[in-house]
């Protein structure tokens, strides 16, 4: 029996921004980049900043200049989509940003912000305020909080209102940007079994965008590592964050946090280590 395709699969992706200067040639964010991700699947994309990888986030929802290569989403080719064809892919492929609170409406109420896209494609009143109340039952928000506004709530569960905003439309991908960096450890752990629960339950497909290997190690099928524009390392989550077999990936293993002292120190330790031999093999 043969697999069936990707929901998403992106081929040679170059994006380029256009240079500054006459006789500056364009700055080339993404290089080659191909990935892919099933249904029901979770692709970690990780890298530090500048690596690329919110450009290939941004690339896949039309927010970044394509200079050639494909983007397929649902057997459909998106990378040139248009604004009416933006609008009707909004049904099954959504986004979760950074920061909760600047993704958010601060003049309306949290019922109002998740009745939106439902209105935007012709959800009757009455549906969308069911639909409202599934929804923050799913993201574990009590029911008033449709009537209040985002100020009136914490970073965590702002973002647990931007996630069922994602949700409102029962997408079939996420692209999660960054989405638990602008939170503390304790909630960062509770948010992101909320992303783990919400896919068991729906079925839905994420592109993880972190700079944390521990994150992605937490809510990955496979991991992909950016450097510089370029994938250097993919493969099962596990293997890639437990024993990667890239230096870049090795390096950002040893930078990610750990909680006990001891351990820190000797990974500490080994990453000078590592740069001192890297300096000693320069000269």
């Amino acid at each position: 029996m043969s697999e069936s395709p990707p929901l998403l699969s992106v081929d040679s992706l170059v994006v380029e921004y256009p240079a500054k200067g006459i006789l500056t040639r364009p700055f080339r964010a993404l290089d080659q980049v191909s990935i892919s991700i099933g249904t029901g699947e979770t692709l970690g994309l990780v890298g530090e900043s500048g690596s690329g990888k919110t450009t290939l986030g941004r690339a896949v929802l039309g927010l970044a200049p394509v200079a050639s290569g494909s983007v397929m989403f649902a057997g459909t080719e998106i990378s040139h989509a248009g604004r009416r064809q933006r609008r009707s892919l909004s049904r099954e492929l959504q986004v979760v940003f950074q920061d909760p609170y600047s993704s958010l409406n601060p003049s309306l109420t949290v019922g109002e912000i998740l009745a939106e896209p439902l209105s935007v494609q012709g959800v009757s009143k009455v549906d969308a305020r069911a639909r409202v109340k599934e929804l923050l039952d799913k993201v574990r928000l009590p029911s008033d909080a449709a009537n209040r506004l985002p100020r009136e709530f914490s970073g965590g569960q702002r973002q647990r209102v931007a996630i069922a905003r994602a949700l409102a439309l029962s997408p079939k991908l996420i692209v999660c940007d960054e989405p638990v960096s602008a939170l503390d450890l304790s909630t960062q752990a509770k948010v992101l079994d909320l992303f783990l629960q919400i896919q068991r339950d729906t079925g839905v497909s994420y592109l993880f965008v972190s700079h944390d290997l521990d994150v992605v190690r937490h809510v990955s099928h496979r991991v992909a590592v950016l450097y510089r524009g370029e994938i250097v390392e993919e493969g099962p989550a596990t293997r890639v964050t437990e024993r990667p077999e890239h230096p870049y990936t090795q390096r950002l293993l040893l930078a990610s946090p750990v909680p006990d002292p001891d351990a820190q120190a000797q990974r500490r330790a080994h990453r000078k280590g590592l740069a001192v031999q890297r300096q000693e093999q320069e000269h």
